[in-house]
């Protein structure tokens, strides 16, 4: 069993920065990749980011290239999601996965956190 737990949400103006942090408790953790998804009410879930087990591969989806940055500490067990240059369209719960290979079908992700609100205000 994975347990996740995510912190960092909160209201911030367009432009600004905010960083998610990701707390598993689990001794796999250095073995999975780690994934960052977002959902808005009404809509489904879509993949932000996700990072393999050693921090060697990244993967981003088109809309958060370039802004987000996802990190991990394995001597923490903790991912991180830096997130610049934010906008509106942001706005979202923003979930921690983790899953064993990378990934960023939310269907490879075993466990979930959850969530935390991120807002977004132009």
């Amino acid at each position: 069993q994975v347990q996740l737990v995510e912190s960092g949400g909160g209201l911030v103006q367009a432009g600004g920065s905010l960083t998610l942090s990701c707390a598993a408790a689990t001794r796999t953790f250095s073995m999975r990749a780690m994934g960052w998804f977002r959902q808005v009410p009404g809509k489904a879930r879509e993949f932000v980011s996700v990072i393999s087990w050693n921090g060697g591969n990244t993967i981003y989806a088109d809309s958060v290239k370039g802004r987000f940055t996802i990190s991990r500490d394995n001597d923490k067990n903790m991912v991180y999601l830096l997130m610049n240059s934010l906008k509106p369209e942001d706005t979202a719960v923003y979930y921690c996965a983790a899953g064993g290979s990378i990934a960023i079908d939310q269907s490879d992700f075993d466990f979930w956190g959850q969530g935390t609100q991120v807002t977004v205000s132009s």
